[in-house]
């Protein structure tokens, strides 16, 4: 039984199975004996045509290939053409960013310098310190004020050439893309194709003439509080030294001489640290106390019992009036006493009670009535008449005794004699309390000084806040030719022959038909760049140059640098820069006014809401065309066979531009000096420039 049949089972002259040929029951048609030989095989013709077909088809389908692929290139120059013109938005986007930065940065830098300068100004001895900061302040901010206007013009002016520099790029582009014996024609126009931009806020003004005339009357008071303060220092250690530094004889040792005081009653203070005028005035006290206790006359005659009464007299007296006496510390600083001042001379007492009081014994003598001393007195021998004062005495309603010889001369020796001599009790007292007088005035005139300091502290905290306000209240509206995104049209005219070297033996020639593409580009931000900001790039290009500041505002610039990079930080916050450079400041105290002022222009930053802001780089990327359209109010398939229709074939970037509608500037070309941003802290100006030679070679 058979399966099958060898080569062509119609043919005759098959092999019977001993090997010899039957004859065939059908004859080989005609048409198949090119192809069929008697055997039932492929002829040489057959083989031949087999292979012109095969070859045939293969060439047809690489030419279709070719087509196709050549023909969906006009998308790809389009999308090019999108992204090119979109990056010029890009370029202007992050300008205008770093101008924004640049001023606002600027601003923050000179209020936060001028509030460094109220700071230290507050601090009695820093007053140049606090000047030379105010003053590093107004340059920044003057400095400011003419970058800013400089600024806003500038960039006026390069968004003016952006639409030209969107078309030039775009154009730039497609020409680059004509190669290979195909042309393409085309460019990229942005949506809106007018700017929307309000540059205002660059130009806006800080003023600080509040802070520059505060920072002068911070700086008067806090310099009347430090001479006051220098004053009450030395007047302490005045007293101090009087009743327990001066050598050979103080205070503390007269009355240990003199009167046994000791321990307790007779303290020693080694330095004037801790001590204060209640120690001579509790010391004084003990020793009058123990003077009038152990005060017995010297011996029996009448000149000693003479001068022991005007002992005990001046005694009582000096004790009454330091137990009279108060020493208290107020809470403002300052100090309220009464330390008496004993007398020194007859002329002095004769201001005293020791003159006016009326307790000296008087006698019924022979020739009238007659003071003295005590009624111990030899010349007392006379009926007892009373008491009188020395005052009466000198004014004759009473006679002077004979014999004991008391009188006001008498009673002012005992304190002239140790009031004029280093070596007497009331010398080193008259020192304490002409020190205690002085101190006490210099403390009052500390503690005004202080409270007028506080005072203008809080007026310049608000002048502060308001200053910051200022800066914060607005910031550049952007949106420029493109803000919405480019959207590119790009034509490719037909001419081109396909490729013909091996197949026009089997194929016949033939051009690449005319097309266009649609292509729409956009920003977005790039995610890479979130910690390494364009600020942070900007400030390592610039030169710092030298230092034009120095002493307490020698890091000004670098405060500068953090709130710029801050500006942008995804992971800072500007008021830490600030708050950094605040806590530097040497001299600043807790507790003081300048500590206090610190601490509130701290908190002020913090609430004042200058979050970073998104300065991430902006990159072009491909989107629906008819998104971007639809923000414009266009309708797309309108639109693009509109652009198609205008395009010239060959034409400058002004004709591009001209045939969609566009108005351009005249002319651009070379470089634009946007700016010339000035360095806070140096003598160094940069200018800012952005070449623009490239758009004008675009066509």
């Amino acid at each position: 039984m058979r399966t099958g049949s060898a080569s062509g089972s119609e043919r005759g002259g098959l092999r019977a199975r001993g090997g010899m040929p039957r004859a065939s029951s059908r004859p080989v048609p005609c048409a198949m004996g090119a192809f069929l030989d008697d055997e039932g095989g492929f002829t040489t013709v057959a083989v031949a045509v087999s292979l012109l077909l095969s070859l045939t088809l293969v060439f047809s389908a690489a030419s279709a290939g070719w087509v196709a692929s050549r023909s969906s290139e006009v998308q790809r120059v389009a999308d090019a053409a999108a992204l090119a013109g979109q990056n010029a938005v890009a370029s202007f986007s992050t300008i205008v960013q770093v101008l924004d930065a640049c001023v606002l940065s600027m601003g923050l830098t000179g209020i936060v310098t001028y509030g460094a300068g109220l700071v230290v100004s507050c601090v009695p001895g820093l007053g140049a310190a606090g000047a030379e900061l105010c003053s590093a302040g107004g340059r920044i901010l003057e400095a400011r004020r003419g970058f800013a206007r400089s600024a806003a013009s500038g960039v006026e002016r390069l968004e003016a050439t952006l639409p030209l520099l969107v078309v030039a790029n775009s154009a730039s582009c497609v020409t680059a893309n004509s190669v290979g014996g195909v042309s393409y024609a085309g460019c990229a126009l942005p949506v809106p194709a007018t700017s929307g931009s309000d540059f205002s806020a660059l130009a806006a003004d800080v003023d600080d003439e509040d802070l520059s005339e505060l920072s002068e009357e911070v700086r008067e008071a806090s310099d009347e509080a430090r001479r006051a303060r220098e004053r009450a220092d030395e007047d302490l250690e005045r007293g101090w030294a009087a009743d327990c530094g001066t050598t050979p004889y103080c205070l503390r040792e007269r009355a240990a001489s003199l009167a046994g005081l000791t321990g307790p009653e007779n303290p020693d203070y080694p330095s004037p640290a801790g001590w204060t005028f209640g120690a001579p005035l509790a010391r004084a006290r003990a020793y009058y106390a123990a003077r009038l206790a152990a005060e017995r006359p010297a011996g029996g005659g009448a000149e000693e019992l003479t001068d022991s009464a005007c002992r005990r007299a001046f005694y009582v007296y000096a004790l009454s009036e330091v137990r009279a006496g108060s020493y208290v510390e107020l809470p403002d600083g300052s100090a309220s006493m009464n330390l008496p001042t004993l007398p020194k001379n007859a002329e002095e007492t004769r201001e005293t009670s020791l003159y006016t009081a009326s307790g000296w014994p008087c006698t019924d003598e022979g020739d009238g009535r007659t003071l003295h001393c005590s009624t111990g007195c030899p010349g007392a021998t006379g009926a007892p008449s009373g008491t009188a004062s020395l005052a009466e005495l000198e004014g004759g309603a009473v006679r002077e005794c004979e014999v004991c010889r008391m009188s006001i001369t008498e009673l002012g020796r005992v304190a002239s004699a140790s009031t004029s001599i280093s070596n007497g009790f009331e010398h080193h007292w008259r020192a304490v309390v002409e020190a205690a007088e002085d101190y006490e005035e210099a403390t009052a005139e500390l503690a005004d000084a202080e409270a007028r300091t506080r005072e203008l502290a809080g007026q310049g905290a608000e002048s502060f806040s308001a200053a910051l306000d200022q800066l914060s209240l607005e910031r550049p509206t952007l949106r420029p030719p493109g803000a919405w995104g480019c959207v590119a049209v790009v034509t490719r005219a037909e001419g081109e022959t396909a490729p013909t070297e091996l197949t026009s033996s089997f194929v016949s020639g033939f051009e690449l038909p005319a097309g266009a593409a649609a292509s729409a580009a956009v920003l977005a931000p790039d995610e890479s760049t979130a910690e390494n900001n364009v600020l942070a790039s900007f400030l390592d290009s610039l030169s710092t140059g030298d230092s034009a500041l120095g002493g307490a505002a020698d890091g000004v610039l670098e405060l500068w640098g953090e709130l710029l990079v801050g500006y942008g930080s995804a992971h800072g916050d500007v008021s830490d820069a600030a708050s950094e450079f605040l806590d530097g400041l040497d001299g600043v105290l807790g507790g003081s006014v300048g500590s206090w002022l610190r601490g509130r222009l701290k908190a002020i930053m913090a609430d004042a809401g200058l979050e970073p802001v998104d300065l991430r780089l902006r990159k072009p990327v491909l989107t629906n065309t008819q998104d971007v359209l639809d923000k414009g109010g266009f309708e797309q398939a309108a639109v693009v066979r509109e652009l198609v229709a205008s395009l010239p074939g060959s034409a400058s970037v002004y004709d591009f531009a001209t045939s969609a509608g566009l108005r351009l500037v005249d002319e651009v070309g070379g470089e634009l000096t946007i700016a010339e941003l000035p360095l806070p802290g140096t003598g160094v100006s940069i200018p800012l420039t952005v070449n623009l030679s490239r758009s004008g070679e675009a066509a």
